[in-house]
């Protein structure tokens, strides 16, 4: 597979200190191309902020780590483009409009979402859409 939707927990873990870390970057710093929803930026830097809400960045760091998001090579499609799509998604797998704007780009693109969400891949193993959504590993 040549392409990968990922999502903002994906992006967030490759410049933390989290336990997806050594397998986000190897999926961000490889030669595929990484696609997402625009709307992956807002929901990366509030995956930040929550962070340094509960203590575990510094703002120092907080700052850094969304200058490094910001900084990745990710073709981005406007979420006005999915958002019809993503809305039945949600409606049909009880997943928000935010998660599914994920999945209705890799459906899409004919490709497989890549989340560290583990409540997410539940859910969508149990749909007909399980092939577009895969967890992302922890690798130490």
């Amino acid at each position: 597979m040549n392409s990968f939707v990922i999502d903002a927990s994906v992006a967030a873990a490759a410049f933390g200190s989290y336990p997806h870390v050594r397998a986000a970057r190897e999926i961000i710093f490889s030669d595929r191309t990484l696609w997402a929803p625009e709307f992956m930026y807002v929901e990366a830097a509030n995956v930040i902020w929550k962070r340094v809400r509960c203590g575990e960045l510094s703002s120092v760091h907080a700052a850094e780590m969304l200058d490094d998001v910001l900084n990745l090579s990710i073709q981005t499609v406007a979420s006005e483009e999915l958002i019809e799509s993503a809305l039945q998604l949600a409606m049909g797998i009880g997943r928000s409009v935010y998660d599914c704007l994920y999945i209705a780009l890799a459906v899409r693109m004919k490709t497989v979402m890549i989340t560290c969400d583990q409540r997410l891949a539940n859910a969508m193993a149990k749909s007909n859409l399980k092939n577009h959504i895969a967890l992302l590993e922890v690798k130490y």
